[in-house]
């Protein structure tokens, strides 16, 4: 029986690719300065968030409702259907503690049900990629041991390198320290993140868009491996001609022929802001 792969609206993936792999998405919530509550990406998308944060407005998030997950599970647990979801990174997002509190409330109901939750310690595209590699095991009839073993590997080497215009907007929601923070906004100075052990940390500062293309460039020179046959995740905050050009750049010099590319999702964006660019690869592909 195929397994059912399950992620949130953290993993930031194309409509298209949900709909061809049959990915089932929980969606995170986004609530306005006057909390009003919205669906990432379903009651809200990317572009009118980001409007509005160019615009002044502050935007706070929270996990899934809790019904959703368990609603989510039984449809699955009901007919017999193994399932596996992955979550948006622990350290980020409280999405995945909360997915295990459901799988026990489920399982009690459902005792022959098989729900597997697996904590990414990625986000964004670089949970999406994860995500897909897992949706393509499923549909080639993998077993959800296989799959797993497969997706916990792909977690430990992927590589997530982003810049974001304003570091501010992370330290206001709390997802870098306030001493890394200080450097946003100077004399048009770049932070350059990377993700470690599912946490953000800042590796690099650097001054001017153009020269913040070009190291993320020669990270991945650095870090990548097999860059030319692997699919390389671009997400971008409502700038997708940064996003575009960025591949350009990867194609030109690592003669890399597949992306996936898509908008960061309403969750990411209102911590990351508009003009974020991030950059997903994998370290070690076997």
């Amino acid at each position: 029986m195929t397994v059912q792969i399950i992620t949130d609206s953290g993993a930031d993936l194309p409509k298209d690719l949900l709909v061809q792999y049959n990915i089932d998405v929980i969606p995170l919530r986004v609530y306005d300065e006057q909390d009003t509550e919205f669906l990432d990406s379903v009651t809200l998308a990317p572009k009118q968030l980001f409007d509005g944060m160019r615009a002044g407005q502050v935007y706070k998030t929270s996990l899934p409702f809790y019904e959703t997950i368990r609603q989510t599970f039984v449809t699955y647990a009901a007919k017999n259907i193994p399932c596996l979801y992955l979550a948006f990174s622990s350290e980020l997002s409280g999405t995945y503690q909360s997915a295990m509190l459901v799988k026990q409330d489920v399982e009690e109901e459902y005792t022959e049900a098989t729900i597997s939750i697996i904590d990414t310690k990625c986000a964004s595209t670089g949970q999406g990629l994860v995500v897909l590699e897992a949706a393509k095991l499923a549909q080639q009839g993998k077993t959800i041991e296989e799959i797993c073993n497969h997706v916990t590997f792909l977690t430990q080497h992927v590589e997530h390198i982003f810049t974001v215009d304003d570091l501010q907007t992370l330290v206001r929601g709390g997802r870098v320290s306030k001493v890394a923070g200080f450097i946003g906004g100077l004399l048009n100075i770049k932070p350059l993140l990377h993700v470690e052990e599912g946490k953000l940390i800042p590796i690099e500062k650097i001054r001017g868009r153009k020269k913040v293309l070009q190291r993320m460039i020669d990270i991945m020179a650095e870090r990548g491996s097999d860059l030319e046959n692997q699919v390389i995740g671009i997400s971008h905050g409502d700038d997708l001609e940064a996003a575009q050009k960025l591949q350009e750049m990867i194609q030109e010099r690592f003669g890399t022929q597949t992306f996936v590319i898509n908008s960061i999702g309403a969750a990411i964006g209102a911590h990351a802001g508009p003009g974020t660019l991030a950059l997903f690869f994998l370290n070690q592909t076997k």
